[in-house]
């Protein structure tokens, strides 16, 4: 196994999970549970849910190199979201880019990030500037739908989950421990 200073000096891009379909934060997850399992720190850093109990919180918990904050209010943010939305969201960012910038983390998952542009909470030129901003060799993956041209310009690698099936067209809702 590669030792760990040689691990981290192969880190330092940025990964985006984006499109219509299941899996971003779920890919996100496995990443970085795959980081950790490797003894990388990683810091997740939820934009908009809440600590409630979802199942990746509830895991993350059990690795003692994962650091989790959920920054999200306790509502759906709408397509009109509230001040108090635009609040959270920018103290997440402002959360994530002190917390990147210690030198603690090897990677960092933004989850919903992109949505938080998306639903103008943020612009992607305050999250590309917070980007540049972190230390070289900080791996950072964004989650959420609605890239823009821009941060696909700047990510490393964009891969874009493809909606062609889904068990709620059925009438089935989400479960535990699969949806969330």
């Amino acid at each position: 196994m590669e030792d760990i200073e040689e691990i981290r000096s192969k880190l330092g891009l940025v990964q985006i999970y984006t499109g219509n379909g299941k899996g971003k934060s779920t890919a996100a997850f496995g990443l970085g549970f795959r980081a950790a399992g490797r003894g990388l720190n990683v810091l997740v850093l939820q934009f908009l849910k809440p600590a409630v109990g979802y199942g990746e919180q509830v895991s993350c918990g059990r690795f003692e190199n994962i650091t989790l904050f959920s920054m999200g209010l306790d509502h759906f943010v709408s397509k009109k979201p509230k001040q108090e939305d635009i609040d959270a969201a920018r103290e997440a960012l402002a959360k994530s880019c002190e917390l990147m910038n210690t030198g603690k983390y090897d990677v960092v998952i933004l989850d919903e990030a992109v949505n938080a542009v998306r639903l103008n909470l943020l612009t992607d030129t305050e999250l590309i500037e917070a980007l540049k901003a972190r230390p070289p060799h900080v791996e950072v993956v964004l989650t959420g739908r609605g890239i823009t041209p821009a941060l696909e310009e700047y990510a490393d690698l964009v891969t874009e989950m493809k909606l062609v099936k889904h068990p709620y067209d059925k009438g089935i809702q989400a479960r535990v421990g699969i949806e969330y």
